[in-house]
């Protein structure tokens, strides 16, 4: 009996952890040097077309990440071709340099804010297209290679009315 009450217990605390969570994926950025070319693609569909939902884009990264913000580029195209473009920043650590974002060890994630209260109107397939923007203090060309960024991701959840 202590068998079962242990397994329905598990199972309660999964369900509960993942509440108002929709769709979430990741990509590994090989050899953890995100190429300025390089852009990452995400697909999803099967949106409620009337559900408010919050997105996040999930950033890992490794103590070689040298710097404290970072920027990124976001296309997010719906299934009716229309294509919003934003160019983000993100703070990822603090100025004394202690990173932000939840981890132990030397991976750190942060689940960064990307829109709130997004309503997918149109059935179909969306694409979300990320991509880095990083440049130096004072330099006109971009960084080529990124280093310190091991994975991208994104996570859609149900809005909190």
């Amino acid at each position: 009996m202590p068998k079962i009450l242990v397994g329905f217990l598990l199972f309660i605390l999964m369900v509960s952890c993942g509440e108002g969570l929709v769709k979430s994926e990741f990509q590994s950025i090989d050899s953890a040097m995100w190429s300025k070319d390089d852009v990452l693609e995400f697909s999803f569909s099967e949106m409620d077309t009337i559900q408010d939902y919050d997105m996040f884009i999930n950033v890992r990264n490794d103590n070689s990440f040298p710097y404290n913000n970072l920027f990124l580029i976001s296309n997010l195209k719906s299934p009716d071709g229309e294509s919003v473009t934003d160019t983000l920043e993100y703070e990822m650590a603090l100025p004394n340099g202690t990173w932000l974002g939840k981890g132990y060890g030397s991976i750190k994630e942060n689940k960064l804010w990307f829109k709130e209260k997004i309503v997918f109107a149109s059935s179909g397939v969306y694409t979300l297209r990320i991509s880095h923007a990083m440049r130096k203090n004072g330099e006109v060309n971009g960084v080529i290679n990124l280093e310190g960024i091991t994975d991208i991701g994104f996570e859609i959840v149900k809005s909190k009315k």
